[in-house]
């Protein structure tokens, strides 16, 4: 893989120091989710755990926001099972390319992060987040639900009363409240987060590879329920909740 490629809405470059920076390059949308983002950030994770020169991966969005979750004005609504499924699968195999995968993953989190781009920013190893970067779950409000396997991380992480809290009534919290719950590993003041999230990484792509990709693999296998079972629930839980007429309304309506 060259050390930098273009994909459609994501950058992935990669440092002398085998730090691959991938970013998601969609600022004038705040990087809102379309399925080309989707397709994109998956595929991204994917060539970057297979390329063998990349040993440590720095995820981060452009602009003014990491995600603001699902693009309003180029949501596609699925129409049936199967358009769902498809969807939802999309969605969850990006989680998979990020966790499953056997580069660690350091967030540099900036700006908005919703839903979709919430979850992403808990799927990374070591997420860093900007003293002014903001994030929630608006998913039930929805009538949906998260994908991300969020619903076995979260409780792993924050507790499960806190989990119930974050996911049922969809608060918005601050980088400071997300680090006292154990969501965010460091805030950092905002023009010093590319410059922490690479020193991080650096830090990571040093350590020896075999003990590295075991001790990420056996965590995530470990320290949370298993994350596969809670994909494939999410997936029912959201497929179901695109069929319902109600949910057509609610995101029309959603500001």
């Amino acid at each position: 893989m060259p050390s930098s490629f273009e994909y459609a809405t994501v950058l992935s470059h990669l440092t002398a120091d085998g730090v691959r920076t991938i970013t998601l390059d969609r600022p004038g949308s705040l990087n809102a989710m379309n399925r080309q983002l989707i397709d994109d950030v998956a595929a991204a994770f994917e060539d970057a755990h297979a390329d063998t020169t990349t040993r440590a991966i720095v995820f981060t969005g452009a602009g003014r926001a990491f995600c603001a979750g699902d693009d309003r004005r180029e949501h596609v609504h699925p129409q049936n099972e199967e358009e769902a499924r498809d969807l939802v699968l999309a969605i969850q195999q990006c989680t998979e390319a990020i966790m499953f995968g056997a580069k660690p993953v350091v967030g540099a989190i900036n700006g908005w992060a919703v839903g979709g781009g919430f979850e992403w920013a808990i799927n990374c190893d070591f997420p860093i987040w900007a003293e002014t970067a903001r994030g929630f779950f608006p998913e039930v409000s929805l009538n949906l639900f998260v994908t991300g396997a969020v619903s076995s991380l979260l409780p792993a992480l924050v507790g499960l009363n806190t989990a119930r809290e974050m996911l049922f009534l969809g608060h918005r919290y601050t980088a400071a409240e997300l680090h006292r719950m154990g969501v965010a590993w460091r805030v950092v003041p905002d023009d010093q987060l590319q410059a922490e999230a690479a020193a991080v990484a650096a830090q990571l792509a040093g350590l020896p590879t075999l003990s590295v990709q075991a001790m990420k693999r056996t965590l995530n296998s470990t320290a949370t329920t298993d994350l596969r079972a809670a994909l494939a629930a999410e997936t029912a839980a959201t497929v179901a909740g695109f069929l319902d007429p109600l949910t057509t309304q609610l995101l029309q309506d959603f500001g």
